[in-house]
């Protein structure tokens, strides 16, 4: 890989992480716990902020899986290992690395591990 396409991913990888946090950050709200109070919020409204913070947990795991993802991608960016399978260590197809920028396996790799 070029150093001019590395530059490039680096810079798509750093884009999606301050999006990330950025988005973790205006959400933080939504993942607190909801009241008991049934006075102030009826069964049904309830049961709602429960589900939308149900939503807002699992949307914030993986806000955190995607975090980690792209830090390990920078972190191979800066000890060469970028767009390299970390399987069979083949090149991962720039259109590949375009559609994510954090992807680990080349296209074959992560075929034969969907079939596990």
């Amino acid at each position: 890989m070029t150093p001019k396409q590395l530059e490039h991913f680096r810079q798509l990888l750093e884009a999606q992480q301050q999006e990330l946090l950025t988005s973790k950050a205006a959400a933080k709200d939504s993942t607190k716990p909801v009241t008991l109070d049934q006075a102030s919020i009826g069964r049904l409204s309830r049961m709602d902020a429960m589900q939308g913070q149900a939503m807002a947990i699992e949307a914030q795991r993986r806000r955190e899986i995607q975090l980690q993802r792209i830090h390990a991608a920078l972190t191979r960016i800066q000890s060469d290992d970028y767009g390299l399978c970390v399987t069979c260590e083949e090149e991962i197809a720039v259109r590949r690395l375009e559609t994510d920028p954090a992807a680990t396996l080349c296209i074959s790799c992560a075929s034969r591990q969907e079939k596990r």
